[in-house]
């Protein structure tokens, strides 16, 4: 490495994002999410790498996962540059340009959901998000739908996964449940009943009621709901499913899920929206674009190779 770094990451989220415990059918704590847990491995990577991270979050509920992670309460202005996460942190950011230093941004969001922001910004006379010139789209498909080319794609870590040829006979849904009808939710049911393949569905919800819900749609569809699950449990979850079910029907940023069941040996079978073409190639899932192409792809996960 040319030059050791010290860098200033801030988002607005307990750390970690996630902690080795899952909730269950208990409401998720918030804010959380898969753009938090990008920025935790984001700060874990840069600091595995020998730079300098202070890390300005909410609170921390845990410690650092490597050492060179420093918690900060406000701004270090030593830093050499500042990362932030859209939506969040504006002023920071605009102040840090202001000064002519360093700055990058990373954007989770596409195009209708970052008008929403700007004018709820501007409506309550806060700071808008600076210019895109410096922002990191989090996939090629993302960063084309706002009319630019730089991207990296979001990143999992190989560790917390595992592996597995041997597959169980059950399909897996996995997603947000405050998000959950958007991600397909009853697509998936709905195939599992006219199919008659066994669908279990994970992920949790702010609101009790929102669980309590989701868990009599899957009552009713003969689905196991197994809520927020991590760690182990979610790693064999992961690698022991025939198949990763996301029939998602908005325009995906990125879709983790689809990322944490490849490095499980799990064939993917996604939409055709937003990023899901880009995650996923022939040798390793199908895209459907039509109802009818869910069926025929669920009849040929046997042609999928775990090691594809």
């Amino acid at each position: 490495m040319s030059k050791i770094m010290r860098i200033l990451l801030s988002s607005p989220h307990p750390y970690p994002a996630l902690t080795g415990i899952g909730s269950g059918l208990q409401p998720k704590r918030f804010p959380s999410g898969s753009g938090y847990l990008v920025h935790d491995l984001i700060a874990k990577g840069l600091a595995e790498l020998g730079h300098e991270v202070f890390y300005l979050v909410s609170h921390e509920i845990g410690q650092p996962a490597v050492k060179g992670i420093t918690f900060v309460a406000e701004p270090v202005g030593e830093a050499d540059v500042l990362h932030t996460v859209l939506g969040f942190d504006e002023e920071l950011a605009s102040a840090w340009r202001a000064l002519g230093k360093p700055w990058i941004t990373t954007c989770h969001m596409d195009p209708v959901a970052y008008r929403r922001l700007r004018e709820a910004l501007e409506g309550g006379g806060r700071e808008r998000p600076p210019s895109m010139e410096n922002w990191i789209f989090v996939s090629r498909t993302l960063a084309q739908l706002h009319g630019r080319e730089r991207h990296v794609c979001n990143g999992i870590d190989p560790e917390e996964y595992k592996f597995s040829e041997a597959k169980v006979d059950y399909l897996l849904f996995m997603s947000s449940m405050d998000w959950g009808m958007e991600k397909g939710l009853d697509v998936a049911l709905s195939l599992s009943v006219r199919l008659g393949f066994k669908l279990v569905v994970a992920g949790t919800a702010v609101s009790q009621e929102r669980i309590n819900w989701v868990a009599e749609l899957c009552r009713e569809a003969k689905a196991d709901y197994v809520g927020d699950v991590r760690g182990s449990a979610k790693a064999d979850l992961l690698a022991g499913a025939r198949a990763f079910l996301f029939p998602t029907k908005v325009d995906e940023a990125f879709g983790l899920g689809m990322a944490e069941a490849l490095m499980s040996g799990t064939p993917v079978i996604c939409s055709d929206r937003g990023a899901c073409p880009e995650i996923v190639s022939p040798e390793v899932g199908f895209v459907c674009a039509r109802p009818q192409d869910y069926i025929a792809a669920i009849e040929r996960i046997s042609e999928i190779s775990p090691a594809a």
